[in-house]
């Protein structure tokens, strides 16, 4: 759905008005498309603390120029070596001379170390990194975002870093991500990363899951477009389309999973977990079937499925499964105890399973947290419970599939082994929840 107070506000007489009025003025943020593949500018690298890491490599290998006189398309503070109160100072020296000259939809990256737990001082400063991040996001504007990476190798970190100094992460700010110790070396293409992987996404007919899905073909995946049977024509069409097949199942019957690796004798390289619906009603006014039934596709089907394939193998070593949580199941909302409650149990699925699945099966396990997406289904919100979710985070705006489609790709790519066990937001940086 079209969000008119944007067309609004880029207008000269909507520009003046909502100035004067102290309105939100959202900015037209720059996504990924093949005209526009990367940021409009350099790329400016500072560094806080005493650094060991050589960053050169991986930052040279983003596309992104180093800044002249021009305004920064993206800056990258290297705190990693911040050990106490006093070098937090440098964060400030650092950036507070260059903000003003980021461009607008421009990227600020704070790198920084994990927390130490036998050096209280270094986790202290480093802990610190994390407020200031997610209070420069919400302060920064103009579309710009603003993110925390921690890390202890570039390398294992550049799927990351080249997410984040992209148009293909428009939507996410706020987040803080750590990155662990590389399983794969990087794709011979980063143009198809995906080529020879197969990758199978659940609620793939319409709305996130058909972006989900168009992401990665584009990235060179062969898709499996599975929908519930109902959503047969949809999911064919996204399928041909796509030059990829449909796979028209129940997700919450027993045999799902069976039923998934009858259909891949080949195996899978990717389990994107996007199929979930809404029952919403208050708690005291919903009955049985609204909250079992909510569970039972957002939840449960979830678990069972991931079980099934990676117990018997389709689920392939170097794979990926990611999976829908929402800002839902991290802030709550009122009228979705339900879908809260299935939402924040694919949080703790992803924290429980991540390290393990690693281990035993050589497969990473994240999610991603969407917020307000320009969907059908957020198009049936009433207008103001609308326009309130669209405005209520640092961006101002709502989503769009795409941007859910972007991250999901991110965390799908060979190159991102060392990200494992992340909830990462995409959501804006929402007001609410942390």
């Amino acid at each position: 759905m079209a969000d008119r107070y944007l067309r609004f506000t880029g207008t000269a007489p909507g520009r003046f008005l909502t100035r004067r009025l102290g309105l939100p003025q959202p900015a037209a943020l720059t996504r990924w498309s093949p005209e526009r593949p990367a940021l409009d500018g350099g790329l400016l690298h500072l560094t806080a603390g005493r650094s060991r890491l050589d960053l050169a490599p991986v930052l040279a290998r983003t596309g992104i120029g180093p800044a002249g006189s021009d305004r920064a398309a993206a800056v990258v503070l290297d705190a990693t070596g911040v050990r106490d109160v006093e070098e937090l100072a440098e964060v400030h020296a650092a950036l507070h001379p260059v903000l003003r000259s980021v461009a607008p939809s421009g990227r600020v990256v704070v790198l920084g170390a994990p927390l130490d737990p036998a050096d209280h001082h270094q986790a202290a400063a480093q802990q610190a990194l994390e407020g200031f991040t997610r209070s420069l996001g919400k302060e920064i504007g103009r579309g710009r975002t603003v993110n925390l990476v921690r890390l202890t190798d570039p390398a294992a970190a550049e799927s990351t870093v080249r997410f984040l100094l992209s148009p293909k992460s428009a939507y996410v700010s706020g987040q803080v991500i750590e990155v662990g110790v590389p399983e794969e070396a990087a794709p011979p293409d980063w143009g198809r990363p995906l080529a020879g992987r197969t990758a199978l996404v659940t609620g793939a007919a319409r709305g996130i899951g058909e972006a989900v899905a168009e992401t990665l073909a584009r990235d060179g995946a062969r898709v499996v477009v599975l929908d519930v049977p109902q959503a047969g024509q949809d999911a064919r069409r996204v399928a041909e389309r796509l030059g990829g097949t449909a796979l028209l199942l129940d997700m919450t019957s027993a045999d799902a999973g069976a039923r998934i690796a009858e259909a891949l004798p080949d195996g899978l390289d990717l389990l994107i977990h996007n199929a979930g619906i809404t029952r919403d009603r208050r708690l005291v006014n919903m009955p049985a079937e609204r909250w079992i039934s909510v569970l039972e596709v957002n939840l449960a089907s979830v678990l069972r499925t991931t079980d099934a394939l990676l117990k018997d193998g389709t689920l392939k070593r170097g794979g990926r499964i990611v999976a829908t949580a929402s800002i839902a199941g991290i802030a709550g909302n009122a009228g979705q105890t339900n879908y809260a409650a299935s939402k924040a149990g694919v949080v703790g699925l992803v924290r429980s399973l991540a390290p393990r699945a690693l281990e035993e099966h050589g497969v990473t396990v994240n999610a991603v947290a969407p917020g307000f997406i320009e969907t059908k289904m957020t198009a049936a919100v009433p207008l103001f419970i609308r326009e309130a979710g669209r405005r209520m985070n640092s961006l101002a705006q709502g989503g769009l599939p795409a941007d859910v489609a972007e991250t999901t790709a991110w965390l799908a790519h060979p190159a991102s082994g060392a990200v494992n066990g992340q909830i990462v937001r995409v959501c804006g940086q929402s007001l609410l929840g942390a």
